[in-house]
């Protein structure tokens, strides 16, 4: 019985973390840190001026190889033009596999009104990256020879695109995104092949409030065409104004629409990815920090621990006054 509940215990683990995190950049949670370019590339030079946003994240500090991700962003406005450009590199470690990627963007935005003061613009923006991934099976041990474990490091490199839309208006805005168009094939595994996972997000938000309390409501939509796995994060985040800047704090939560089964004394159960992730964070001056904690909720789960990350970030540019009237920071610098 032990036996059949750690093997649909590790089945649910992979799908329900490295369906995600090892077929390009993952979509975590960083992305409510100011820190949307990360998985939207229409987001790239999104105002005047530019940003950085340094992240690592930790899964489970008490198991080894636990799957852990750094990622290093920075995106700019060309200028006065409608041009914005942007780099993410990233580095995904889970268990025996790997992956390094380098992605480059090149983003339009479309103002779509006379008034330079208000918010109303239709963004472009497309990603190309080359990722290397990589499977270590130099510690793997078998009492027969099995054919199939090469007992090396291998690794294979191989390209993809991100296309992504966006549209801001004042406070509120919206982002479709289409992550690993191309779809192409790894070579990695000689047992088993799959093809990348193309993946397709949507999000929404509005932020109320024009005084020194705000509150931002969000969703986030994920569907992976491979697997059919379909997730959505409800987010809500509360901003304060305070003498030397803002402080602000959060809570998401990620539900998956598909299940699995498994069976614990005698019983039969399903249980979908559920994921309770509180958010706090500080603006001062051009420099921000975050902290976020994921919590896996359910009967069945790899480890009682949570997932850690922390991000840090710093804003360029000319002087940090708003550029137009309203409370977007991912827009105003």
């Amino acid at each position: 019985m032990k036996k059949s509940i750690f093997l649909v215990l590790i089945s649910y683990f992979l799908i329900s973390t490295s369906s995600y995190g090892q077929e390009g950049l993952p979509v975590y949670f960083d992305y409510l840190a100011d820190n949307y370019y990360l998985v939207h590339p229409s987001m790239a030079g999104i105002g005047l001026g530019g940003k950085i946003r340094l992240t690592a994240r930790k899964q489970w500090f008490n198991v080894d190889e636990a799957p852990s991700l750094q990622t290093l962003n920075a995106h700019y406005r060309i200028g006065d033009s409608r041009s914005g450009v942007g780099a993410i590199l990233f580095n995904d470690a889970n268990g025996y596999h790997s992956q390094t990627g380098l992605k480059l963007t090149y983003a339009h935005h479309l103002p779509m009104g006379g008034d330079i003061r208000i918010l109303n613009q239709l963004s472009f923006g497309l990603s190309s990256g080359f990722i290397l991934s990589s499977l270590d099976e130099t510690e793997f041990r078998s009492v027969i020879p099995d054919p199939i474990i090469t007992g090396t490091k291998n690794s294979v490199g191989y390209f993809n695109v991100d296309l992504g839309m966006s549209y801001s208006y004042m406070e509120f805005y919206a982002h479709a995104t289409v992550l690993n168009v191309l779809g192409s094939g790894r070579d990695l595994y000689s047992a088993i092949e799959f093809d990348n996972l193309r993946r397709y997000l949507f999000s929404v938000g509005y932020i109320f409030g024009r005084s020194e309390w705000r509150v931002e409501p969000s969703v986030l939509f994920q569907l992976t065409e491979f697997t059919e796995e379909e997730t959505v994060d409800i987010n809500a985040k509360v901003y304060k104004d305070v003498s030397f800047g803002t402080v602000w704090a959060g809570l998401s939560y990620r539900r998956s629409f598909d299940g699995a089964q498994y069976q614990a004394n005698g019983t039969f159960g399903e249980q979908r990815l559920q994921l309770f992730t509180p958010i706090v964070g500080v603006n001062y001056k051009r420099f921000l920090f975050s902290y976020n904690y994921s919590y896996q909720s359910g009967d069945i789960r790899f480890d009682n621990g949570g997932f850690h990350q922390i991000t840090l970030g710093y804003d360029f540019g000319p002087e940090r006054e708003n550029r137009f009237d309203c409370f977007c920071p991912a827009a105003n610098y």
